[in-house]
């Protein structure tokens, strides 16, 4: 299988689309794509409705030149090129996400729940982003480890430093005698950088200073992985891979925003626990390389 992957400039989406490629065992080739102004976003909506199709609305930065079996993407700006190029080209058109605001007559969707996508038979509901996870070495630990997995500021979450200290306070007190592991992400504040510093940590990686990702491995080897609650694609990947126990700590109270309701309904299920000052133990893994054959069914 040959596949076209649309790019939007966003890791997060682009990382989807790739897992779903790699969980096919399918070649496929990137194309980055954008509106020509950003006006034409607004009138693919309607055009979209009118079932109006045309290449002038966007533009790739490269001609496409071989001939793929179907085209995944992710992401608003990328839905219309979709759609568009899958008629052009004759081949199915895959999203990774709900397309709001799109027509859903894809030839599939892959939506996430909490994004409460309604019951067609082109749409297949997930628990969380698609993930496909490949250690890397970075992160080979003697004995008995934990990881700590550290995102950022967004639109919904502010760090704050206090809670993240009490937050690294409980995990060295639990786990004595355990390598414990961190990195922090592009989205780190400063401060929270160098309050990390100032603990005793068998392995960091201070992502401004180094910019690598050891995140698969700390699902390869701990036993134990906590994840800040502000990234839906790191929670993804750590119910999706190996043996860890996974243990969400909450930034702040507020409940009402997808990132509280995603991790409650996998809490749940089974697959984490919203650390409340105690463990949960729970490691359920989801099977993305099943939802994959979707494809080819």
């Amino acid at each position: 299988m040959n596949i076209l992957i649309l790019n939007d400039g966003r890791m997060g989406h682009l990382n989807q689309s790739i897992a779903l490629a790699k969980h096919l065992g399918a070649d496929y080739k990137i194309f980055p794509v954008q509106f020509t102004c950003k006006v034409f976003k607004l009138f693919s909506y309607v055009l979209d409705r009118l079932k109006i199709y045309t290449t002038s609305l966007f533009k790739l930065e490269q001609p496409i030149t071989q001939s793929y079996d179907c085209i995944v993407s992710a992401g608003s700006s990328t839905y219309y090129a979709n759609k568009t190029l899958a008629r052009k080209l004759g081949i199915k058109s895959i999203t990774m996400m709900l397309p709001q605001s799109y027509r859903y007559d894809f030839d599939l969707i892959f939506a996430q729940a909490h994004d409460h996508p309604p019951k067609q038979n082109n749409i297949i509901s997930l628990p969380a982003n698609f993930s496909y996870v490949e250690p890397k070495g970075l992160f080979v630990p003697k004995g008995k480890s934990v990881g700590i997995i550290i995102g950022g500021n967004n639109a919904l979450f502010t760090m704050d430093q206090e809670r993240i200290k009490a937050q690294l306070d409980f995990i060295f007190k639990a786990f004595q005698g355990y390598e414990i592991a961190v990195t922090t992400s592009p989205r780190t504040p400063e401060a929270i950088e160098r309050l990390v510093q100032s603990y005793p940590f068998a392995y960091s990686v201070i992502f401004s200073r180094n910019k690598i990702n050891p995140i698969a491995d700390f699902l390869h080897q701990c036993e134990v992985v906590f994840i800040t609650i502000d990234s839906t694609s790191m929670i993804s990947e750590a119910i999706s891979y190996g043996t860890s126990c996974v243990e969400i700590l909450p930034l702040s109270e507020a409940k009402n925003n997808k990132f509280f309701t995603m991790t409650q309904t996998l809490e749940k299920e089974g697959y984490l626990h919203l650390f409340d000052g105690t463990l949960g133990n729970k490691n359920l893994k989801i099977d993305f390389h099943h939802y994959a054959q979707k494809v080819n069914a």
